[in-house]
């Protein structure tokens, strides 16, 4: 996928982990796994809202846009 999550180095330039993010934004642990670790396919704005909220940043900071990725995830498809 070309969007990539980066909330594990947000989350390591705050020093909180997960639970404690989970916790302050009332998002699942388990929900916010999946996002952290990239298996999520959709995040809903409200949620988006509440992790800039209390991680002080910004959407940018946390998904990030990586055209390459996507290319060559393409490439293998089409080499398969």
């Amino acid at each position: 996928m070309a969007i990539r999550v980066t909330l594990d180095r947000v989350l390591l330039e705050r020093r909180m982990s997960l639970t404690e993010l989970s916790d302050r934004v009332g998002v699942t642990l388990a929900n916010l796994s999946i996002l952290k670790t990239g298996k999520a396919k959709a995040v809903r704005f409200s949620t988006l809202e509440a992790l800039c909220r209390e991680l002080g940043c910004q959407p940018g900071d946390i998904l990030i846009f990586d055209g390459e990725e996507d290319g060559a995830a393409a490439e293998d498809e089409e080499a398969a």
